[in-house]
């Protein structure tokens, strides 16, 4: 509409969703910790991403008269046994890690939120057998488990995707189950259902919306375990095939020139642990900022 004469048109104003991820978003921040570990998580998605345009090498290229360099201006994280750069092949073993880390952890959350929506929501029947099945793959520890699926399916990082990912399915399973019998006893879902909403409108409208808090703060934490489960995967052999660079897999080699060239495992070693942390402190900022209670208790 055309306003008045000498009025300004009235501005747009932010929806709610936006208003209330703004400030999400700053009470997530509010810790310094939780800051720089967002930045680092965006620094490693950036290396990821652009990792063609930014890497000073091909990461496949082997120069057999630059083997085992230490670090230098020419290569700044040194050279592998092969000649290969370091550099090159960390920025681009990021790829590899965030790739299995959202994707396992993507498999995990739906497939486990369908399983714990309708085990607790329906409860009774339903709600044992699903939870002896998911009870039969957390009986497993996880490494044992992955590394099992993984060496039945052979090599490559879509079978380590399905393989981390099915690991992780019980945790988010048991999380939204747990979530499902709590909130399913609350008066507003009892009253749409006295209203006649029936089981699908209930589950997606009433049970769902308030589970999602903890099933995020849940996968960012399990992004970092992700990501440390396909290093060991590939550590042990049965992960990325190589030579497609991989942290595992470079910590696979380097362990056996820890005398000779101890950077080639220190490296991917630093590049995994400060991803992982920087993973799990994020989780922490989104745990406080969706539940302010554990925010004023570390003010008092």
């Amino acid at each position: 509409m055309i306003g008045r004469a000498g009025e300004s048109p009235p501005s747009r104003r932010p929806s709610g969703f936006v208003l209330r991820f703004i400030k999400l978003l700053r009470r997530a921040l509010g810790g310094r910790l939780a800051g720089v570990a967002l930045l680092v998580i965006l620094l490693v998605v950036f290396s990821a991403l652009l990792a063609d345009v930014i890497s000073p090498y091909d990461p496949l290229r082997q120069d057999y008269s630059a083997y085992l360099r230490p670090p230098s201006r020419a290569h700044p994280l040194g050279t592998d046994n092969l000649g290969r750069d370091n550099l090159a092949r960390i920025i681009h073993g990021a790829r590899v890690s965030l790739a299995v880390g959202v994707v396992a952890v993507g498999i995990a959350v739906a497939l486990g939120a369908m399983i714990g929506l309708a085990s607790g929501y329906w409860g009774g029947k339903v709600d044992n057998v699903l939870m002896r099945a998911v009870d039969a793959i957390w009986s497993f520890p996880s490494l044992v488990l992955a590394l099992s699926m993984a060496a039945a399916l052979g090599p490559g990082i879509d079978k380590v995707m399905i393989a981390v990912g099915v690991v992780y399915i019980p945790a988010f399973a048991r999380l939204v189950r747990g979530q499902a019998l709590s909130v399913r006893e609350r008066e507003f879902v009892t009253a749409a259902r006295a209203l006649g909403a029936n089981d699908l409108r209930m589950v997606l409208k009433h049970i769902w919306p308030n589970v999602t808090g903890p099933l995020v703060v849940q996968a960012s934490l399990n992004v970092a375990t992700a990501i440390i489960t396909e290093a060991s995967l590939s550590f042990l052999g049965v992960g990325v095939r190589p030579p497609a660079p991989s942290w595992g897999s470079m910590l696979k080699v380097g362990y056996q020139y820890m005398e000779v060239a101890p950077w080639m495992s220190i490296f991917p070693g630093l590049a995994i642990f400060v991803t992982v942390l920087a993973f799990n402190l994020a989780g922490d900022g989104l745990r406080e900022a969706l539940d302010p209670r554990l925010a004023r208790r570390r003010q008092t």
